[in-house]
């Protein structure tokens, strides 16, 4: 057996020993990649702390410890409640202005991960306050980040064309983004209906009168009042009343004075955002930064959040993105991207180069997938069989819908910032969505892209 086709087999076994048995996942791949990576491979110990995910560790401690103390100081309640009162107390068009902000933040070329962190933490705390199901609020964050992120400036549209450039393949930089825009947007609309967006609609058509009069009722009243529509959006027990913003006055919140806690607290959210779109400083560590000044500034406020920071879903997403680059170092990735490119049909091979991508990035950078795999396609696309722009959108498309996936760090993100207690609910909602798209965006984007010959 060779050593590609053991780590294959190592990380299906993680999966299932985990899902039978207690065991934390992350725990065990870490575990797994000790093991393979010293007995199978030879490396050393540094070898394979090398493949530790240093910048994605960063950025969830510090992303979920800077949110931590904003809304354990409530400002992000008071965020939330600004928001709401800005749709006229809509609750149906709240998920949909997330997907519009984080598309808008990457369309202009903020990272994705970036956009996601610092859009995730605000969207869960109206999920969390309204009785948003988690999943409807973190996928439409997600999806608008994919949306925007193959525009001709973004990121990933840098790459891809780049590439492309490169290798000397035709290409269309707007198609690209045109596509990968539609499809996201289209697969929003069925996340929004598929969890729970009927039901936002029914809630806001009776309440938005009651959020929109807001300024007549107790801030107390306003969070019992978020919470009467009653039942989950998948159909659980009822969700606990959304939390009161600090301070517990019964004054109308908007008449309550900005607190020196809150006023430190917006700069320093303004000063991440600014950081990270504007000069391009590491999310993570600008995070941490500010983070660390807002506990000097008010110790008393920032005590209790480093308890809300989800450390078991640190250890999760570390410990499998480690295993993976072990996969990755000893050339697996490479090993089913050759395999696939032998296949004689090409329509065949052009559907599982699709596959490896959306499976591959599921569980590493998006930007590392897309750099790989259209320089491993260059042959057959060269040979005219198959239309290099459509296999590029289709492959393109088939890598960035799986940043759903509580394995990336998008996902990580909508992870880590679940509602108190949903963290779990979230994480395993988020890997049945992002493998579904293992299996599906392949074959859907074969079907649109690949399969009617474009380009």
């Amino acid at each position: 057996m060779s050593i590609q086709l053991v780590t294959v087999v190592a990380l299906a076994l993680v999966f299932l020993i985990a899902t039978v048995l207690p065991v934390h996942m992350g725990a065990l791949a870490f575990v797994a990649a000790f093991v393979i990576g010293t007995v199978f491979v030879g490396e050393s110990t540094d070898d394979i702390v090398s493949g530790f995910p240093g910048d994605l560790f960063v950025i969830l401690v510090g992303v979920t410890l800077l949110f931590a103390i904003a809304k354990g100081n409530g400002t992000v309640d008071r965020l939330v409640h600004l928001v709401v009162r800005a749709v006229g107390g809509r609750i149906a068009l709240i998920p949909w202005v997330m997907f519009v902000v984080t598309a808008t933040l990457t369309a202009v070329g903020a990272v994705v991960p970036a956009a996601v962190a610092i859009i995730a933490p605000i969207g869960m705390g109206f999920a969390r306050r309204y009785s948003i199901n988690p999943m409807l609020m973190g996928l439409l964050i997600i999806n608008g980040a994919s949306a925007g992120g193959f525009s001709p400036i973004s990121i990933f549209g840098s790459i891809v064309n780049g590439v492309v450039a490169r290798d000397n393949l035709p290409s269309n930089p707007g198609l690209l983004f045109a596509s990968s825009f539609v499809f996201n947007l289209l697969l929003s609309v069925i996340v929004f209906f598929l969890f729970g967006g009927r039901e936002l609609i029914r809630r806001s058509s009776t309440a938005t009168s009651e959020v929109v009069a807001v300024t007549a009722q107790p801030a107390t009243a306003l969070a019992l009042s978020g919470s009467s529509a009653g039942a989950t959006m998948t159909g659980g027990p009822e969700a606990p009343a959304p939390t009161p913003p600090s301070g517990g006055s019964d004054e109308p919140e908007e008449r309550l004075p900005l607190t020196r806690d809150h006023v430190f607290t917006l700069i320093g959210l303004a000063a991440l955002a600014v950081g990270a779109l504007v000069f391009k400083l590491d999310v993570g560590f600008t995070a941490l930064t500010v983070a660390t000044v807002l506990s000097l500034v008010s110790p008393g406020s920032a005590k209790a959040a480093i308890s809300e920071v989800a450390w078991p879903t640190v250890l999760l997403i570390c410990g499998i993105v480690t295993f993976v680059s072990l996969m990755e170092r000893v050339g697996t990735i490479d090993w089913l991207g050759n395999l696939v490119t032998h296949i004689g049909s090409p329509l065949l091979a052009a559907i599982l180069i699709c596959a490896i991508g959306a499976v591959v990035s599921a569980f590493a950078s998006t930007t590392g997938i897309l750099g790989a795999l259209i320089p491993l396609a260059v042959p057959f696309l060269l040979a005219g069989e198959v239309g290099a722009v459509s296999m590029i959108i289709a492959l393109a498309i088939s890598s960035s819908v799986v940043d759903s996936s509580p394995f990336s760090t998008s996902g990580a993100l909508v992870v880590a910032n679940a509602p108190a207690g949903q963290n779990d609910k979230t994480f395993r909602g988020l890997m049945i969505w992002g493998f579904s798209m293992c299996a599906i965006a392949p074959v859907a984007t074969w079907l649109l892209f690949i399969l009617p010959g474009w380009g």
